[in-house]
């Protein structure tokens, strides 16, 4: 048996703001791929591809309300588990004594 959301846990979403937001998102995509000066840095607004791209698409994440990915929300990055201790630094040998020269 499948179990279905709650109406209140769906949340609504303007059907005319997440298309405006797509296509926002696809002209941004066509145009980095398309035109080289998209891909590059203005003064004025920054990296382009941020601009073009990135923030249509964050929007749009917001607009759904995805959660983060697992490893963001926990604020950790992954690691794994060591399976031997850290090696330790070298201690630092004094030089050989220089003998008396013999004349």
């Amino acid at each position: 048996m499948i179990a279905k959301p709650s109406p209140r846990s769906v949340p609504v979403v303007d059907p005319r703001l997440d298309a405006a937001l797509r296509q926002i998102a696809l002209i941004g995509l066509i145009a980095v791929l398309t035109i080289p000066a998209a891909r590059g840095s203005s003064v004025w607004l920054g990296w382009m591809p941020l601009w073009l791209l990135a923030m249509p698409l964050t929007a749009w994440w917001a607009l759904h309300r995805f959660r983060l990915p697992r490893a963001a929300a926990a604020g950790q990055r992954r690691t794994r588990p060591r399976a031997h201790t850290q090696a330790r630094r070298r201690t630092r040998r004094a030089p050989p004594s220089r003998l008396p020269q013999v004349a």
